[in-house]
């Protein structure tokens, strides 16, 4: 008689896979009309991905947006409030039924993020590189630090 032993790691690994194909089954009639919760957190609808940050001059963000035409994208800027809105266009040339698994998602899309303080949206500049977009957007005038000056009596 031979014995085999129990590997949990297995069997959860299995359980994760049927789950996995459980979801992509209930979610798949909807990918289609907008970023959804995908299985296990893909997009969960903040595309596309971005960093800000900030000096005492700008704020800055870098945006992932490979597989996207730069002619495509639409930035816009009102007073403190960022849009980035484009289209990533799906593969062609491959049938939906030749694929083993389709993660990288297509569409339009849109994001809108607050920024730290008000901007001066008539000098904003971006450029598109490698399929990383950087926003650099002048801080208003009256959103940067000023120095007080103290007075000694």
């Amino acid at each position: 008689m031979t014995y085999m032993l129990w590997n949990p790691i297995r069997e959860l690994d299995t359980l994760r896979r049927q789950l996995e194909r459980e979801v992509d089954r209930v979610f798949e009639g909807y990918r289609s009309e907008g970023p959804l919760p995908t299985p296990w957190g893909r997009s969960l609808g903040r595309y596309p991905l971005l960093n800000l940050s900030e000096d005492k001059d700008n704020i800055y963000v870098e945006v992932l947006a490979p597989g996207v035409g730069p002619e495509s994208l639409e930035i816009t800027v009102v007073n403190d409030t960022l849009r980035i809105a484009g289209e990533k266009q799906p593969l062609t040339g491959i049938k939906p039924e030749q694929f083993h698994r389709s993660e990288r998602e297509s569409g339009k899309f849109a994001r809108t993020i607050t920024l730290p303080v008000r901007v001066d949206g008539d000098s904003v500049k971006a450029d598109y590189k490698n399929g990383l977009l950087l926003i650099t957007l002048p801080k208003a005038p009256e959103a940067k630090p000023k120095q007080i000056t103290v007075n000694v009596n």
